[in-house]
Formats: structure tokens, C-alpha cells, sequence
């Protein structure tokens, strides 16, 4: 006898600071079928539970737990249950010519025009959790927006890389640009603040793809992190100087108390109370 499907089988997640991109996760497939059709985005998913049907123009395929499914913008496909299987997916639609932002550093684009990427179906381990790694980083409300943005464009670009005809610019060229001394000189400006990649793009005149992937080539860290773990630095100072741990936090950009406690026992391996004492 088959489950019983849940009453919410589908939930969508949307944020206005980050327009490029929506999220949907369906708990029951049997419950959210498909005739076929396409999109405007690029579509990319990752089936998290159960097995269905997976059509991409002709090709056709049967996948379940641990696959990735693509489909580029204006592919005819559908997916749809096993008989009466449950099945369950996480997708992401994103904007085509955001993408195609990312595509140009790697030769990949021509004006704002997305090229079409071969992939329709993977079962690559590291992708799915990549995939699924991102979509908890873009629904978790406590997550800032330096955090969703640096791992969309990181898992973004990864997959632009994965395609035929990729470039991957060196670790030696990275050193030797001075333009990422401009992202920390900004972030050491700006660490109380609500920093966003737009603005570490108009500091150094990079893209966000490039910028990411040089700054943690050179510094072994994301710009997010740096910007966490300057954030943090600033914290010990104030509280060597007496500050009590809620004005350190507040102080130092975080969103609350917590957040400032769990970051600094990350990087201090003491709790702020310990230090501080």
C-alpha cells in the first residue's frame, strides 16, 4: 500500500535580494505532475527521495535518490512518478542572463546570451551535495546575503567549469592581481555593514564569478569568510577592552548575539564569555 501523500506537497522560496534566482522543493511528486513544457530560466534539481521519470526532449530516463536533472531555457521536458511511487525533488530556476554573466569570464558567452550547457542528467556525488548545499544556503533564514550570494556564484561557476571548452585561470595569476587587495581594503572598510558581491565588484572592477574564485585562490578563504572572520577580529578587540559580548556583537555587523558566539568559538575555539574572562 502506498504512503499517504502530505497535505503540503510543495513549498516555493523567493527573496527580493536575490532576484536571480527561485527555489522550489516538492515532498510528494505524485501530487505535482507535468505535462511537458519549458522555462525561461536555466533549471537545475537534485531528486532527494523515490524514483520518477525524467524526459528532456527525446531522451528519456528513469532517475531517483542522488541524480541531478538540467534544463536549459526553452528544453522540452517533464518529470513525473513511478506508477504510485513517492518521489521527492529540490529545484532552482535562474535567470538566464545571470548566468550568462557568469559564462563571459570563461569564454563561454557572447552578449547577454546564455550558451546552452550539455548537461541534462548527472548522478555525480559531489554535484548533488553541492546542489543541495546551496538550496539549504538560499532558504536558511539566518544565512546573510554575502553568504547565498558567494555559494550561488561558487556552485554556478563550478558548473560552467564542469562544461567542455572550460578555462580555469591560474592560482599564480590570482597572486599577481592587485585588484583583489582592493576587496579586502573594502571589507575592512565596510565589515559592519551589510556587504554584498555587487559591492566588491564596483571596488575591484571584477566579475563575481572571477572575484570569488581568485579571492579564494589567493587568500584560501571566500569573501564571505574573510569578511566573518574580520568581523571577528574587531570582536576580540572590544572585548580586551571590557565590552560586554552583546555590544562586541553589535558592534562588529552581526545579526544577533548567537550568530557572534557561534562564529567566534569557530575561530577561537573558546566562547566569547572565555575570552573575554
Amino acid at each position: 500500500m502506498s504512503e499517504s501523500p502530505p497535505d503540503r506537497p510543495s513549498t516555493f522560496w523567493r527573496d527580493p535580494r536575490l532576484p536571480f534566482v527561485e527555489a522550489r522543493q516538492v515532498d510528494d511528486g505524485r501530487r505535482v505532475c507535468y505535462d511537458k513544457h519549458t522555462h525561461e530560466t536555466y533549471s537545475i534539481g537534485a531528486i532527494t527521495g523515490g524514483r520518477s521519470h525524467y524526459l528532456n526532449g527525446a531522451r528519456r530516463w528513469t532517475v531517483q535518490r542522488g541524480a541531478v536533472v538540467a534544463m536549459n531555457p526553452g528544453e522540452v521536458h517533464a518529470c513525473n512518478p513511478l506508477a504510485d511511487e513517492p518521489w521527492a525533488y529540490r529545484m532552482l530556476y535562474v535567470d538566464a542572463a545571470w548566468l550568462a554573466d557568469l559564462q563571459r569570464p570563461q569564454g563561454h558567452s557572447r552578449g547577454r546570451e546564455l550558451q546552452a550547457l550539455p548537461m541534462a542528467l548527472s548522478e555525480e556525488p559531489a554535484l548533488y551535495a553541492g546542489l543541495n548545499r546551496l538550496y539549504r544556503t538560499l532558504t536558511d533564514p539566518a544565512a546573510e546575503l554575502l553568504r547565498k550570494q558567494t555559494v550561488a556564484i561558487e556552485f554556478f561557476a563550478d558548473l560552467l567549469h564542469r562544461q567542455p571548452g572550460a578555462t580555469i585561470t591560474s592560482a599564480q595569476a590570482h597572486a599577481a592581481d592587485p585588484r583583489l587587495q582592493r576587496a579586502l581594503d573594502y571589507i575592512a572598510a565596510h565589515y559592519r555593514d551589510a556587504v554584498r558581491i555587487e559591492d566588491l565588484c564596483a571596488a575591484t572592477g571584477l566579475s563575481s564569478s572571477y572575484l570569488i574564485r581568485a579571492f579564494r585562490s589567493r587568500y584560501g578563504m571566500t569573501p564571505h569568510r574573510y569578511l566573518i572572520d574580520r568581523r571577528i577580529r574587531a570582536g576580540r578587540e572590544l572585548l580586551r577592552r571590557g565590552e560586554s559580548i552583546a555590544d562586541a556583537a553589535a558592534a562588529t555587523g552581526f545579526a544577533d548575539q548567537a550568530h557572534f558566539q557561534r562564529e567566534f568559538k569557530r575561530r577561537v575555539a573558546a566562547t566569547p564569555g572565555q575570552y573575554r574572562a
